[in-house]
């Protein structure tokens, strides 16, 4: 099969860029309204998205912060939405984001499989470690959890589930009314996981979905992320400014991934990307212009403090002057340390920064027309910086529309991206193999052998 560019979309009901909420296209109350979310999972689906994509905070606001927060401060519970939305599309993904330092791996496993069976296998999960010290503190801790404990504890919980969703095999249950046999007993499988950080007999009490399991996608960027993608992604979520970087962090984790025996297409890298498309250039930089017009300063100022590492108090600066140094914390370090390059390499104050990372928080923000933000998309596509692209719409549902309406079909004209659905499910559509059960396999391995 041709190789195809994979779109995801990335689309909180309240918009991206931290002022949405104000533009006269974005209803006020899209974070927390249903019919809207429908509406955009509705559109995704139109214009033949691979998955919607939605992050999660365990705290108020971005990282816990107060600031800078806005239409993102209050909103649904990935699953339960998508759980929802489900039974209302057909054939695009639902990718939801949780996480491994607060929450159970059978919780997570149960949850996110009964996501996968309801939606007929079309569910993802977005593996993260979670940052902030007023997080912890909805959880028992005072303060967050080191970086590298994290990711250790990251490690071990994905393996728990991957575990866990193998409990039943493919074919366990027999349902058979006349003989009275529901299931094959051989064929459920309990999990006897002990490690550093879980204790987990199992089995899950929820089978396998027609597509084996919940793809899994990561986001990490640091050492730490790149070393648990490589080995456990299938998905990678990731933040550039530049192809060149771009490029190298592609060819890093497919490096990775074959040394540890796995295939390098069997792992999407899917950059984020902030478009504003106009028919003209004109038209692209006037909706620009408008939505940051709309920035009000203290949540500018608010969410730099949380995209700094929180420690660097942004508030008592002059807001047309450079970005002062922060020290790194044990939040998200490789954001963090994004941020900077932002605002060195283009000599931004502090105003400016914030002017231009409201639109995606990092991620790459391209202002143009269908057929130059396509030329960019093709460039990074065909040489080793991405097999697809995670769309981040500024604000909605306009930049969602104008994505499927004006880049799409441009990306079709040039043979970039699908006409119609591969497949039913979301591993079928992305291109994914499907995952062998681990106890089948191990079987059918022994029999081979004998």
């Amino acid at each position: 099969m041709t190789r195809k560019i994979r779109l995801g979309a990335f689309l909180p009901g309240g918009g991206q860029h931290v002022a949405s909420w104000r533009h006269p296209d974005q209803p006020v109350d899209g974070a927390t309204s249903f019919a809207f979310h429908r509406q955009l999972a509705e559109t995704a689906e139109r214009g033949l998205f691979d998955a919607y994509f939605l992050a999660d905070n365990l705290a108020i606001g971005f990282g816990g912060a107060r600031e800078g927060g806005n239409a993102r401060i209050a909103g649904f519970e990935p699953v339960t939405l998508f759980s929802a939305l489900a039974p209302l599309t057909t054939n695009i993904g639902f990718i939801a984001t949780a996480s491994t330092t607060y929450e159970e791996p059978y919780n997570t496993a149960r949850k996110f499989a009964s996501l996968d069976l309801l939606s007929g296998g079309r569910a993802g999960w977005n593996v993260v470690t979670t940052t902030g010290d007023p997080t912890a503190q909805n959880f028992n801790r005072d303060t967050q959890l080191p970086h590298a404990a994290r990711y250790r504890r990251a490690a071990e919980h994905v393996d728990v589930v991957k575990k866990l969703w193998d409990s039943f095999e493919d074919d366990a249950f027999i349902r058979d009314k006349e003989s009275g046999v529901f299931y094959d007993q051989d064929k459920l499988h309990e999990s006897e996981h002990r490690g550093e950080h879980f204790q987990v007999r199992g089995p899950l009490n929820v089978p396998r979905s027609p597509q084996g399991h919940p793809v899994i996608v990561q986001a990490g960027q640091s050492e730490d992320g790149r070393e648990l993608a490589a080995a456990t992604a299938e998905v990678i979520f990731t933040a550039h400014q530049h192809i060149e970087t771009a490029q190298e962090f592609y060819r890093d984790i497919k490096a990775r991934a074959r040394g540890l025996g796995r295939s390098p297409d069997h792992i999407l890298v899917m950059p984020g990307v902030a478009p504003f498309v106009g028919r003209t250039e004109a038209e692209a930089r006037e909706k620009y212009e408008r939505l940051t017009a709309l920035i009000v300063e203290e949540d500018g100022i608010g969410l730099l403090n949380g995209l700094t590492g929180g420690t660097l108090d942004l508030r008592g600066y002059d807001v047309d002057g450079p970005l002062p140094p922060a020290p790194p914390t044990e939040g998200m370090k490789s954001r963090q340390a994004l941020i900077r390059q932002i605002a060195d390499e283009n000599n931004f104050s502090i105003r400016q920064l914030y002017q231009w990372i409201a639109t995606a928080r990092g991620h790459f923000t391209i202002v143009g027309t269908p057929e130059t933000i396509v030329d960019t998309l093709q460039e990074w596509f065909e040489n080793e910086a991405a097999d697809g692209f995670n769309i981040l719409p500024p604000w909605l549902p306009t930049g969602l529309v104008d994505f499927v309406e004006l880049i799409v079909p441009e990306l079709q004209r040039r043979g970039l991206f699908r006409t119609a659905y591969e497949g039913r499910t979301l591993r079928e559509n992305l291109g994914l193999p499907f995952p062998i059960n681990r106890w089948a396999g191990a079987r059918a391995t022994a029999q081979a052998a004998e």
